[in-house]
């Protein structure tokens, strides 16, 4: 298995020079909770900074926050309530879970959603990721979870894995000598359900699909802070509105832990997830011209 190549990046989209307003992607964040308010603005300040429109939509209960992210946010377009399908049908993307709480209220609008529109792409994520039904997986969903994320994925499913749910949970650590197990675990998990590409996120990060798995190293200790992965999830999705599903998860591990490592060499793990939003469009428009 290969560390990615940054050649790769050249295969994702670029808007055309003669493009115009709503060509280069539309996303759709569902996302937010009385709890857990910033998560879903890191997503959405990424991903505002790649694609043409973002919309967001948020629970009932987090209106007076919305009411804040109005006088916040003013790169895209707050969906009010009752109105997200009408924006999910227009969106070229769906990532849903950035801040949202565990519970029945989010199990049930995530698994709701995916059902209803397994055709549409997908990012799941944080609390959506926690809570979702992992049988309703398929070739158009990303999803993002980190070690114990995924070992909820596996210990909610039903299906027969290429190594038992019980052996993983208990044995199954995420060091360097078995990496090359984890990536074939990953692997079998996407044929199981449904083709799925799944970005592992940890020292070392995995991204799998039902055909093909890359590492990617880039990354350091100071994107252990809240909401790092936040940013990666809205910019994967960002990515996803235009290019295909693994290659803009593995960009997108890429791209993420390279801003990290840009910012380390300045301030060494002394940022933020704030810092890393900032940053990602510089990297970009570096590597990618």
């Amino acid at each position: 298995m290969d560390q990615f190549d940054p050649k790769v990046l050249a295969q994702l989209y670029r808007p055309p020079k003669d493009s115009h307003k709503g060509q280069n992607g539309k996303l759709l964040l569902i996302g937010g909770s009385q709890l857990f308010h910033a998560a879903s603005m890191w997503s959405l300040e990424v991903a505002s900074r790649i694609v043409d429109m973002v919309f967001y939509f948020s629970v009932p209960v987090n209106e007076a926050i919305v009411k804040k992210q109005k006088e916040r946010f003013h790169d895209g377009i707050v969906v009010p309530q009752g109105e997200v399908e009408t924006y999910l049908g227009e969106a070229d993307c769906v990532l849903i879970g950035p801040g949202m709480e565990r519970g029945k209220e989010t199990e049930e609008k995530t698994n709701k959603l995916l059902k209803k529109y397994p055709d549409k792409r997908w990012v799941i994520d944080g609390g959506a990721l926690q809570m979702m039904d992992p049988g309703l997986l398929n070739e158009r969903m990303i999803v993002t979870p980190h070690l114990r994320e995924l070992r909820g994925l596996i210990d909610r499913s039903g299906r027969k894995l290429l190594i038992s749910k019980s052996e993983f949970l208990n044995k199954f650590k995420f060091s360097k000598d078995q990496i090359s197990k984890m990536a074939d675990f990953l692997e079998d998990f996407s044929k199981v359900y449904g083709g799925a590409t799944v970005v592992l996120k940890g020292p070392t990060d995995v991204v799998c699909d039902a055909k093909q798995c890359v590492l990617n190293v880039t990354g350091n200790e100071g994107m252990t802070k809240g909401g790092t992965g936040d940013v990666l999830a809205g910019l994967v999705a960002a990515l996803y509105c235009k290019s295909p599903a693994f290659l803009a998860a593995s960009c997108g591990v890429y791209l993420n832990g390279l801003a990290g490592d840009r910012l380390y060499s300045l301030v060494g793990a002394y940022f933020n997830a704030s810092d890393l939003v900032h940053e990602i469009p510089k990297v970009m428009a570096e590597v990618l011209g």
